[in-house]
């Protein structure tokens, strides 16, 4: 688990592909590898990978196909910048939110627009992603943890700081660029809740138990 608080910006410094996977090797920047043991996690601009070697500036590791072409990693190339985040301990604070670093969808920004000092993203979503948002929300753009400020459709809306803008990537995103997308844990659970029947004699938590409490809409 993580919580989409960034720790370092790294950069990917080899791609070694084959056949059905891609070894990659990542410079750590900032990142502290000294507590690092091999297997242990780190989220890279959003999906949890494995680190199967590393040494005091960097790790390397291995990415299936299927994650190179459900997540941006496919299109990654030497040089470019990535988040990283080492797993979450249970005494560690929990800034952001839970973060699992399992990608649901590729987004695309439609706009970026710089508002009084901060910069406003619009993203467009995957269809079947659109009903996971809601306003003031929780979303992992790219492994950062982030508050929807608006919905329409399958855009959502994010009003960023200067500060994320500089310790993440997200300040060289542009008009156009796909990102890693994670829905909040709660509203996946939440769905599953409410379209599960989990007590047909009437009690317990159901859907209208759901829609009265607030957690749905009509």
């Amino acid at each position: 688990m993580f919580t989409g608080i960034i720790q370092a910006l790294g950069k990917i410094s080899r791609i070694d592909k084959s056949a059905d996977s891609a070894r990659i090797e990542i410079s750590a920047g900032g990142l502290d590898l000294g507590d690092v043991k091999l297997g242990d996690s780190i989220a890279v601009s959003g999906p949890c990978l494995t680190v199967i070697e590393f040494d005091a500036d960097s790790f390397a590791v291995d990415v299936s196909t299927e994650t190179l072409e459900r997540t941006t990693l496919g299109s990654k190339r030497v040089g470019t910048a990535v988040n990283l985040e080492k797993a979450l301990r249970l005494s560690d604070r929990l800034g952001g939110h839970l973060v699992s670093g399992h990608v649901d969808g590729v987004g695309r920004v439609v706009e970026r627009a710089a508002v009084d000092g901060y910069v406003r993203f619009r993203i467009d979503a995957p269809q079947a992603l659109a009903k996971y948002f809601a306003e003031k929300g929780s979303v992992s753009v790219d492994g950062v943890s982030l508050t929807v400020n608006a919905v329409s459709g399958t855009t959502f809306e994010l009003m960023i700081i200067p500060h994320t803008l500089q310790e993440t990537t997200l300040g060289s995103l542009a008009g156009g660029d796909p990102v890693n997308l994670e829905i909040d844990l709660v509203a996946r659970y939440l769905e599953r809740l409410s379209s599960y029947d989990t007590n047909p004699a009437g009690t317990g938590l159901t859907a209208e138990t759901l829609r009265r409490s607030g957690f749905t809409e009509n």
